[in-house]
């Protein structure tokens, strides 16, 4: 039987890198997808260094033709897909007055709709056990106004989860995202590891205690 495969979207340095490696540890074989070529490539030469079976692909996970192509032909290379986490959102730096509405609507495409489009690529690939894990954040319940697109986009990306724990419940796959209630830090209780520890622990929930948002106080 194939290793278990993680599908990380929104790949690269911080949360998304540090649970690769955790997953890698395991076990699993990894699969990464990033809009950006280089961080992409380094966490992907880094895990096959340490012998994990590593595919990956550059896409923008916007662009849902291009992104769902993306994500279909690495777990179709693996054949299964046991966890996908998605990671990404955008940090803008504007207040309610500054926002446009299409800039709004362009960052809600990347940290809540890329998670439709990441999720129905995968389904075909998981079983049940499957687990579709998000990286929450406190900004969903206390969003700072000169930033105001990020809090739309984490209270948002929860809600969908909940929905799709819903969807997904009856065929034994489960969806949850860790709300992260602090700042990520080079030290401490909330470092990239820290983190991705917390989403790898959220994953392994009892089913019949199953909850679809776990929050993360350090």
């Amino acid at each position: 039987m194939n290793a278990p495969l993680i599908v990380v979207v929104g790949a690269g340095p911080g949360v998304s890198g540090s649970l690769a490696r955790r997953y890698a540890r395991d076990g699993y074989s990894v699969a990464l997808v990033g809009n950006e070529e280089a961080p992409v490539r380094a966490l992907a030469e880094e895990l096959e260094a340490g012998g994990t079976a590593v595919q990956w692909a550059v896409a923008d996970v916007t662009d849902t033709t291009a992104a769902a192509s993306a994500i279909t032909d690495l777990a179709a290379q693996a054949g299964r897909v046991d966890v996908l986490h998605f990671n990404p959102s955008a940090f803008r730096h504007k207040n309610p007055l500054e926002l446009q509405v299409d800039e709004l609507l362009a960052d809600v495409a990347l940290g809540v709709g890329a998670l439709l489009t990441a999720v129905q690529a995968v389904r075909p690939f998981m079983s049940a056990g499957a687990r579709v894990t998000v990286t929450g954040s406190m900004a969903a319940d206390e969003p700072w106004s000169e930033a105001a697109s990020l809090g739309v986009q984490k209270a948002g990306v929860r809600n969908l989860v909940h929905s799709l724990d819903a969807t997904l419940k009856g065929d034994g796959v489960r969806a949850v995202s860790v709300t992260v209630c602090g700042t990520l830090s080079t030290e401490g209780a909330f470092t990239p590891d820290r983190v991705a520890d917390a989403l790898f622990v959220a994953a392994r929930q009892d089913e019949d205690g199953w909850r679809a948002e776990i929050t993360y106080e350090g």
